[in-house]
């Protein structure tokens, strides 16, 4: 089977990372991949890396001609069984291809995140009738994703999870955290990994960590935030400041191989409120650290509440900080958790087993 992935990423994230695991996953099952990308992008880099078939076009935008003829293009150089498509812009240049040129190619379209709202257009594309399935990453995602698609469509959704490559999760160590960023060796790391977007809800970490610090008095702690830069930065920096944090609280922005840094956290801390994944949990579930999140995406799936994690309501700063300092006194909980997320990870949660359920849903949609 040849599939063709199609990615109009411009950026290299949590999805992108996906991509890549999946595409790993299905060439041990002896498919055959190729990636359409944009040339000069992080996802054209990790294919040359990585040596993956790929066709690259220089940056256009997803409703145009040239876009749309270049992916014509391609389905005719390598003919492939199976069409993968990974972002929404992607799913633009599909329906304009496929109602111009008649494609009559089978067709798959991952849904990845919970969308805060959606256009008249969005709900054309998505509904659009020759997409033979749709697969969301969690139940949470295929749950939301039922309020756009007319209900006669319902039955084109199907769930499977993200999976991670845990032969590509070695432990290694870029750099010493608390040794590069000045944070006392005695302190306890809680770490989180996000770029500074909406969806992120930073705003609500830095109130957990004042809650915790200021008000329940967990003096022996340290923040530690690393992402990219974004439309969120401005929200929620100046919140440090104003809750005297500075010596409790390091923002690192963008660093490379963020995940690389899991090993070194005490605590993994994620208080987004709007997830389709994430795969970060999953990073840490692997590398054995606890977590405790807000009750988003995939979260729900992989933690159950007070057994192999925490869980908490969507900017409910009170009960993360609470249940924070009740995880960092027990260290029996800290292990107990740490230990039964990876067993979970391991049995439902890898890119073996990401790419076995998708390769179910193409032998479906090519039937």
């Amino acid at each position: 089977m040849r599939v063709l992935h199609v990615s109009g990423a411009s950026v290299w994230g949590g999805n992108e990372q996906q991509l890549f695991d999946l595409m790993d996953g299905l060439q041990k099952l002896q498919i055959e991949n190729i990636l359409f990308c944009f040339k000069d992008s992080p996802v054209e880099l990790k294919a040359k890396q990585n040596n993956i078939n790929y066709y690259s076009i220089y940056k256009v935008k997803s409703h145009s001609l040239k876009y749309a003829k270049n992916l014509r293009a391609c389905i005719k150089t390598y003919k492939p069984d199976v069409i993968h498509l990974h972002t929404s812009n992607t799913l633009t240049a599909f329906v304009i291809a496929d109602v111009l040129f008649k494609l009559k190619t089978p067709t798959v379209f991952s849904k990845k995140a919970i969308s805060a709202a959606s256009s008249g257009l969005s709900t054309f594309k998505y509904n659009y009738k020759n997409i033979n399935q749709i697969i969301c990453v969690s139940k949470a995602v295929e749950d939301a994703f039922k309020n756009v698609l007319k209900s006669k469509n319902h039955q084109k959704l199907c769930v499977v999870f993200d999976g991670i490559n845990i032969m590509d999760r070695e432990n290694k160590t870029p750099i010493l955290l608390k040794e590069k960023y000045s944070i006392p060796t005695s302190r306890i790391l809680i770490g989180n990994i996000a770029n500074h977007t909406n969806a992120k809800d930073l705003v609500t970490l830095v109130k957990t960590a004042n809650e915790l610090i200021n008000n329940l008095e967990v003096k022996n702690v340290h923040f530690l935030q690393i992402g990219k830069e974004g439309k969120q930065t401005s929200s929620f920096m100046p919140l440090i400041k104003e809750y005297n944090l500075e010596s409790y609280f390091t923002v690192t922005g963008f660093l490379e191989d963020a995940m690389d840094l899991l090993p070194q956290f005490d605590v993994f801390l994620m208080t987004s409120e709007r997830e389709g994944g994430p795969t970060s949990i999953l990073d840490a579930m692997y590398r054995k650290i606890p977590v405790v999140t807000t009750k988003v995406g995939l979260t729900t799936e992989a933690i159950t509440h007070q057994k192999n994690g925490i869980l908490c309501d969507i900017k409910d700063y009170k009960s993360l900080a609470f249940n924070l300092k009740e995880l960092i006194l027990d260290k029996d909980k800290q292990t107990q958790f740490a230990e039964l997320s990876y067993e979970i990870l391991i049995n439902k949660f890898t890119a073996k087993q990401l790419a076995e359920n998708t390769l179910l849903v193409y032998n479906n949609v090519i039937k």
